[in-house]
């Protein structure tokens, strides 16, 4: 993922930070708990395709 495309880039709904998680390849927005996803290095900026950030189940 290239640094300048992540200095630029922000949620599509909030217009808050991404955070870059390179392991599940994703841009995180912990505002709106959205997971975007990232394929073939090209982020997916839609709210559709987002993956829901659960709480963890002991509520921390």
């Amino acid at each position: 993922m290239d640094a300048r495309l992540l200095d630029v880039l922000v949620c599509p709904l909030c217009k808050g930070p991404l955070v870059y998680d390179k392991a599940a390849q994703e841009l995180i927005c912990n505002a709106d708990k959205l997971a975007y996803p990232i394929r073939d290095d090209i982020p997916i900026m839609w709210a559709d395709q987002a993956r829901v950030i659960n709480a963890p189940a002991d509520g921390s």
